[in-house]
């Protein structure tokens, strides 16, 4: 039997592998340049040290990350100019798995301010963008 090979130049080849890594950029990440956080999330940011401060809130394009949990960005569902609807899966401190639940990410004049569908009462920000 002979073997086939499948070059790089194939055109076809090409267009597969770059749809899939578009679709995979696409539905991994927040459409956002650079972190997003108050004083004690933007210096993790900077050291990859935390403070100790319970009061931490860090949004990169791929998790919103606060002292106590971690959100990881799985798909972005909605887009309206720098705002944004994500499904994200959030893991407290000390928790096996994670909970899936969808995020609001609404930009305004002061940076982002984050929200959750599960629980209206929790806001977090508004996190301006880290020096």
């Amino acid at each position: 039997m002979g073997r086939q090979r499948i070059s790089l130049e194939t055109p076809s080849f090409a267009v597969i592998a770059a749809t899939v890594l578009a679709t995979v950029a696409q539905a991994d990440t927040l459409p956002i340049s650079g972190k997003y956080g108050n004083k004690d999330g933007c210096a993790y940011a900077r050291t990859g040290e935390s403070t100790g401060s319970e009061n931490f809130f860090l949004l990169t394009p791929e998790a919103i990350t606060t002292a106590t949990s971690v959100c990881t960005i799985k798909k972005v569902i909605k887009t309206d100019g720098k705002s944004y609807v994500a499904m994200v899966s959030c893991e407290a401190e000390g928790e096996d798995g994670g909970t899936d639940d969808t995020a609001k990410i609404t930009y305004g004049p002061k940076g982002y301010t984050i929200g959750f569908t599960s629980d209206d009462r929790t806001k977090w920000g508004p996190l301006p963008l880290c020096k």
